[in-house]
């Protein structure tokens, strides 16, 4: 077996990861860790050799993995990072914290996130995407993160230069986000808590939540800026253009299209990542059919697919 740096925090070697991700699927991580703090992650991806690869990984809100599992490290930040302070006009929230949480925290001392409120998964995976819901983006709001490098160096970077674009960042490969700090507009805390209610409500009416899903699988295919922000000279939703091709509800091996919204991939009947994938994959194809308009993953697909016989082992 490699030899790993010696770690305060916890390194499991073949961790199934399925039971972190929300769709419930996925096979093993090589190595998984768990660091104890900031300065621990840091000497560790110091320590690991340049060839392993590294893949952080937040809640799993937003992620396939493959049933044949990942090679290398997954990091995966809990205690210690999950942090959230106000520092006046401003929030700082560690890579750990859930987006709702900061959004909660944030209203009680009169400060306006309320975008996160509803965008599932952590502060990582939400500036690493340049998530966004109800016209406001991580891109509109966001100062700078702290992040380690794949070197193991702490560095803070400006919001700037992450160029920030419709669901996508340039952070490098193997670096992982610890803490991220925004700016947040004031706002009154009952009418702020308000509107998360209003949204939450709207969110349970029209998605799937109750549901193993990954949020949306696809993203708009036209509607958005070069910098994330809304366009609002343009309506085409993702959504739309898969029910116009027949598939709201469209179901394959445990996989299926939500009946209630047809750009949630479900995990409706003991689905594998490749029943999930291979839905995802005919859906762009027959979409493409019907209008030309090829639609782009919003998942993160990642790891190795299953050999046959992993595959069927899975599937059982």
């Amino acid at each position: 077996m490699t030899d790993m740096p010696e770690t305060r925090g916890r390194l499991t070697p073949d961790r199934l990861l399925s039971d972190l991700t929300w769709l419930r699927v996925g096979g093993p991580a090589e190595w998984f860790f768990q660091p104890a703090d900031e300065a621990d992650l840091a000497a560790f991806l110091a320590g690991l050799g340049p060839d392993m690869p590294v893949f952080p990984m937040g809640v799993g809100s937003n992620l396939i993995v493959r049933d044949g599992g990942i090679d290398g490290v997954v990091i995966r930040l809990g205690r210690g990072f999950n942090g959230i302070s106000i520092e006046g006009d401003r929030v700082r929230a560690g890579a750990a914290a859930l987006d709702g949480h900061v959004a909660r925290k944030a209203a009680d001392a009169g400060r306006d996130l309320t975008f996160l409120r509803t965008i599932p998964g952590a502060i990582g995976g939400a500036v690493r995407m340049n998530a966004g819901c109800y016209g406001s983006y991580v891109a509109d709001h966001l100062v700078e993160i702290r992040a380690v490098t794949r070197a193991g160096e702490i560095v803070t970077v400006s919001a700037d230069d992450l160029r920030l674009s419709y669901r996508n960042s340039e952070l490098p490969e193997g670096w992982v986000i610890t803490e991220a700090l925004f700016e947040a507009p004031a706002g009154d805390p009952e009418a702020l808590h308000a509107r998360m209610a209003e949204q939450i409500a709207k969110r349970d009416t029209t998605q799937p939540t109750k549901e193993l899903s990954a949020g949306s699988t696809f993203r708009n295919p036209a509607g958005f800026s070069s910098t994330g922000r809304a366009d609002d000279s343009h309506e085409l939703k993702a959504w739309k253009v898969i029910e116009e091709a027949g598939l709201r509800g469209y179901v394959l091996g445990g996989a299926q299209m939500s009946e209630k919204h047809p750009n949630f991939l479900l995990n409706a009947n003991g689905a594998t990542a490749a029943d999930l994938e291979a839905l995802g994959e005919l859906v762009r194809d027959k979409v493409f059919q019907n209008s030309g308009i090829r639609l782009e993953w919003e998942i993160k697909r990642v790891g190795r697919k299953a050999h046959p016989n992993e595959q069927h082992e899975a599937a059982n």
